[in-house]
């Protein structure tokens, strides 16, 4: 089973909004019984529908106001996996896909500032796999990153 239903829906949106509190109070909220959650926690977890329990980090909080959006060409043969290992050694590079379309690869990196963003680049094409990459810098986060309107519409389906 991919989907998901109302009450998974609900059980999600209510650790979302207040992710430390607890299955016998989240089981109090929504009416039914303790194991009935921790049942459907652990299924959600099983189905890797959740992914984490750990805290959310604003990177500008902690020092790296600065995001950035690499693509990058990468060299034939050189492989995808190759240079996703070294970007994985990176810790300024959030996250990597593979793409279609121009370029090969995309990156989203942070930077304590605008200069310091020519450093974590530098970092990252540091590689003979990647030929090159363009860059664009965000100005305002105008979404952010969520998935609990995508719940809910799985479970509306």
């Amino acid at each position: 089973m991919t989907g998901l239903d109302a009450f998974d829906a609900q059980l999600i949106a209510l650790f979302a909004d207040e992710p430390r509190i607890g299955v016998l109070e989240a089981s109090r909220r929504l009416g039914v019984a303790r194991g009935t959650v921790q049942a459907r926690l652990d299924k959600l977890a099983q189905r890797e529908v959740i992914t984490g329990w750990g805290p959310a980090l604003a990177p500008g909080a902690i020092g790296y106001p600065v995001t950035a959006f690499l693509t990058l060409e990468i060299r034939q043969g050189a492989g995808h996996e190759s240079v996703a290992a070294h970007l994985a050694k990176i810790p300024e590079v959030l996250e990597a896909h593979t793409i279609i379309g121009a370029g090969d690869m995309w990156a989203r990196v942070v930077a304590r500032s605008n200069s310091d963003l020519q450093r974590v680049i530098d970092n990252v094409l540091d590689m003979s796999g990647i030929v090159r990459s363009s860059t664009v810098i965000t100005l305002a986060e105008q979404v952010p990153y969520r998935v609990l309107p995508l719940a809910q519409a799985a479970a509306d389906a």
